[in-house]
């Protein structure tokens, strides 16, 4: 049977198509043979579990060390209760040792100690049998919290100077944040900050995404196995709207190869990878929906609401900026500015943000086709206005960032417009100013853009302009919108300040000015 694209678990080169995982993080064969404990941290299904899964097995079939990766998850049942998640800790430790290492390697029985002590004494006395060195890497960490993740960091502390004969020659922490961002209830804080108790690493690692090579390599051993070829385009555009993020490659591949295209003899295209693209957002994987659960975290509303709205905070936490980092919601570019992670992550943070104001949308009647099923932008413009004047206040509400509220609004009324029948691509960052949306519907497309108009600012009309000419530049578009939603809070009502009027850029780009 040949192999597949791996979107669930870790990865196993027998079955998945991999990139090779010893490229992903090279330096970790010197830290073991360091001694040096460290940490690996990087956003979810990126492939720290698959990585140093093998690493670990690697290391143990070099015959240097006992090597092996336990998951931490179990103990996550018990916050508090510190024994009872030693217990099932230990029984996982066991287990993982029974199918990752020979018979020679397995740990003696562990001695009886007092709670709270039961990991460490376990350790060393596993360190002190063993006829090799130990390694343990020591997944999903942080899915621990409170008592039992503080209690367990200061046993691996507390065993540090006695390695490598009375506790691990070698561990890791693996999961999803640096040790200062673990959760913790204590001191006021939801976190450890700098008074870790797991002071002793030598390193902080994080995994990063493949690179646009490791892509075409990963997608042409479906090629080598299957002779079904991804067409270069296809590769650039999978590689544009994933950024090399593992889960989206491999998940955009394996809708590709085994629903869309399941004609082995049938190249995959560009086309094809946006179809994908589509069905992937559309349908929000778990993978997909954990991340935007995230959106409500004050930490990540302090870093997406500002890139939302195109502002430049006076000034963003450091870490702030880590953590939706290390969550893989944002990314710093090659200028030195956040940018949402990758063209699919934008899109599901604004889907998820405008779902509360897309289920409280009245019913609206499609009067903006054409008798041939096509879009007409002057009746799509009075179906919003008509809209914004009778619903715009109220809808203001739903959304959950009060500072984008006019944005998320607009954006629900345009997925309502294009539903099942074309889409919208949005850009917006931090400090942009603005944010520009290119609705695609039945073979037209119109581009808009929109601007805030807020207390002590002056009127945006003319900067507008020149960024919307800019826009549609760029979209070869001769026409556009350019939205300004008054925001002040000495501003008449919504129903009595709508308005439209006619404006040109200096591109003499024809452009309908919406005041909301």
């Amino acid at each position: 049977m040949p192999r597949r694209f791996n979107t669930a678990g870790p990865c196993d080169p027998a079955d998945h198509y991999m990139v090779p995982v010893a490229t992903r993080l090279p330096i970790v064969g010197d830290l073991v043979d360091q001694k040096a404990y460290f940490v690996v941290h990087a956003p979810r299904q990126i492939g720290k579990t698959t990585t140093l899964l093998t690493l670990a097995q690697d290391l143990a079939r070099a015959g240097k060390y006992a090597a092996l990766l336990v998951s931490m998850e179990a103990g996550a049942a018990f916050p508090h209760d510190i024994g009872a998640a030693e217990l099932v800790l230990l029984d996982e430790l066991r287990t993982a040792a029974a199918w990752q290492l020979p018979p020679e390697l397995q740990p003696p029985p562990f001695p009886d100690a007092p709670p709270g002590r039961r990991l460490g004494a376990a350790l060393a006395a596993w360190s002190h049998a063993t006829i090799r060195p130990l390694v343990v890497f020591l997944d999903e960490i942080d899915a621990l919290r409170d008592d039992t993740l503080i209690s367990v960091l200061r046993q691996l502390r507390s065993g540090f100077t006695a390695r490598p004969r009375r506790f691990p020659h070698s561990l890791a922490l693996i999961g999803l944040r640096d040790v200062r961002d673990y959760k913790v209830a204590a001191g006021g804080s939801d976190r450890l900050g700098t008074a870790s108790p797991f002071n002793i690493k030598a390193e902080s690692l994080t995994l990063l995404n493949f690179t646009h090579d490791e892509v075409a390599a990963l997608y042409a051993q479906h090629t080598g196995e299957t002779g079904q070829v991804f067409l270069p385009d296809a590769v650039d555009r999978a590689f544009a709207l994933t950024q090399g993020q593992p889960w989206l490659v491999n998940a955009l591949a394996r809708q590709l190869v085994e629903v869309l295209v399941k004609d082995r003899s049938t190249p995959i295209t560009r086309a094809d990878v946006d179809r994908a693209k589509d069905i992937l957002i559309e349908r929000q994987d778990t993978h997909l929906d954990s991340l935007a659960e995230r959106l409500r975290e004050p930490r990540v509303r302090a870093i997406i609401e500002p890139m939302l709205a195109g502002t430049t905070p006076d000034e963003l936490p450091t870490d702030d900026i880590r953590f939706a980092i290390d969550l893989g919601l944002v990314r710093m570019t090659t200028s030195g500015g956040l940018d949402v992670a990758n063209p699919i992550y934008r899109e599901i943070i604004v889907r998820q943000l405008t779902l509360s104001s897309r289920a409280a949308l009245p019913a609206i009647q499609p009067t903006w086709l054409t008798p041939a099923g096509r879009l007409d932008p002057d009746r799509l413009l009075s179906a919003f206005l008509d809209f914004w004047r009778q619903h715009g206040q109220p809808l203001l509400g739903t959304a959950p960032y009060h500072e984008v509220a006019a944005q998320l609004v607009f954006m629900a009324f345009l997925r309502r417009v294009v539903n099942g029948g074309g889409s919208v691509e949005r850009e917006y960052a931090i400090g942009r100013g603005r944010m520009d949306l290119c609705v695609r519907y039945a073979g037209e497309t119109l581009g808009i853009e929109l601007k805030v108009w807020r207390d002590g600012r002056k009127d945006p009309l003319d900067e507008g302009l020149v960024q919307l000419d800019t826009y549609l530049t760029g979209l070869g578009l001769s026409s556009g919108w350019l939205v300004i939603f008054d925001r002040r809070s000495a501003s008449p009502p919504i129903a009595e300040r709508t308005s439209r009027e006619p404006a040109k850029t200096a591109g003499g780009r024809d452009v309908v000015v919406i005041r909301a």
